[in-house]
C-alpha cells in the first residue's frame, strides 16, 4: 500500500486527484491526509472526502511513500515540500513550480542532493494536441520559421498574481518548441499581454489572455502552419497523476531537473520584460543543475 498526502488543497487538482483515488481502481493508495491554510479548502475536504485535515504542512514527513504539492500560490511550494527531502520520496509539485528564480535553483538542488524522482509543473502539456505539435515541431526543426501560442492568465489574485496561472502558457510553448529560449518582450494591450519569445533561430509569438479560457497553438514551418485548438479537460489532469502513480511504482523522471525548472526562469523574463518594456533575456541555468 502506498501512503501519500496532499499539501495545498485550494484548487481543482487536488479534489480531481483525490476523485482519480476514489473511483479510479487505486486500490494500492491510501490517502493518509491533506493540508491547507485555507479553512474554506479544509472543510470542503472534510465534507467532500472524508479525509484527514492535517494542522502543519510537515505532519506526514517520515509516514508517506508520495507527496503531491498543489498549493494555489506557487511561493509556498517549495515550504510544503522542504520538510519531505531527506525522506526521498517522490513529488509531484504543480505550477508554477516555484515563484523565483532563487527558489527553483534551491529546489534544483535538493532534488539532486536527495535523488528525489519527481513530475508536475503545467497540466496542459498533456494535452493530445500538444504531443502532435511536439512531434511535428521534431520532425521539421530544421524548417521551422516561426510559432505561436495562446493561452489564459490570471492577473488578479491573491495567489501570485503574474505567477499563478501563466506558466501554463510558457510550458505549453516549451514542450513544442524547447525548454530554452533566449530571450522575452512584452506588450500590454488592454487585459491581453502579447510576446516575442526568441529561440536561437525562430521566433515564438504568444498572447496571454485575461479571463479568456481558449488554448490554442501553431508551428510555423516553410511549408505552412499546422494549428491546433487545444483539448484542455479532466483527461490532463488524470495523465499527470497517472506519472506521479508511476513514480510511486519505483518509475522514473520523465523530464530532467533543468526542464522542470526552466519555465520558472521563463516567467522572471516575462515579469521583467512586462515591468521594463524591454527586451529582457532569460537567464541561464547553471550547467551543475
Amino acid at each position: 500500500m502506498y501512503k501519500i498526502a496532499i499539501l495545498g488543497c485550494e484548487n481543482s487538482h487536488a479534489d480531481s486527484f483525490l476523485n482519480y483515488i476514489k473511483e479510479g481502481g487505486f486500490t494500492d493508495i491510501e490517502v493518509v491526509g491533506v493540508y491547507s491554510d485555507d479553512e474554506d479548502a479544509i472543510a470542503r475536504m472534510k465534507r467532500d472526502f472524508g479525509v484527514y485535515c492535517a494542522k502543519s504542512y510537515d505532519e506526514f514527513v517520515g509516514k508517506i511513500d508520495g507527496v503531491l504539492v498543489t498549493a494555489r500560490h506557487g511561493a509556498n511550494h517549495l515550504k510544503y515540500a522542504l520538510p519531505y527531502f531527506e525522506s526521498g520520496i517522490p513529488m509531484f509539485i504543480d505550477k508554477p513550480i516555484t515563484a523565483s528564480v532563487t527558489e527553483a535553483l534551491e529546489l534544483a538542488g535538493l532534488l539532486k542532493k536527495n535523488s528525489i524522482r519527481f513530475t508536475g509543473g503545467s497540466s496542459c502539456i498533456h494535452a493530445t494536441e500538444v504531443r502532435e505539435l511536439k512531434a511535428i515541431a521534431e520532425a521539421k526543426s530544421s524548417e521551422i520559421i516561426n510559432g505561436y501560442v495562446r493561452a489564459p492568465i490570471s492577473m488578479d489574485n491573491i495567489d501570485g498574481g503574474f505567477w499563478f496561472y501563466s506558466q501554463h502558457l510558457v510550458q505549453i510553448m516549451q514542450e513544442i518548441f524547447g525548454y530554452y529560449p533566449t530571450s522575452v518582450t512584452a506588450r500590454c494591450q488592454g487585459k491581453s499581454i502579447h510576446l516575442t519569445v526568441k529561440y536561437a533561430t525562430y521566433t515564438v509569438f504568444a498572447t496571454y489572455t485575461d479571463g479568456v479560457y481558449t488554448y490554442c497553438a501553431s508551428v510555423g514551418t516553410k511549408d505552412g502552419d499546422e494549428n491546433r485548438s487545444l483539448t484542455i479537460d479532466n483527461s490532463v489532469f488524470r495523465a499527470e497523476f497517472d506519472e506521479f502513480y508511476s513514480l510511486l511504482k519505483g518509475g522514473a523522471s520523465k523530464q530532467t531537473i533543468r526542464d522542470f525548472i526552466s519555465p520558472v526562469f521563463v516567467l522572471d523574463a516575462i515579469e521583467r520584460a512586462i515591468a521594463s518594456g524591454c527586451e529582457e533575456a532569460v537567464i541561464a541555468i547553471p550547467e551543475e543543475v
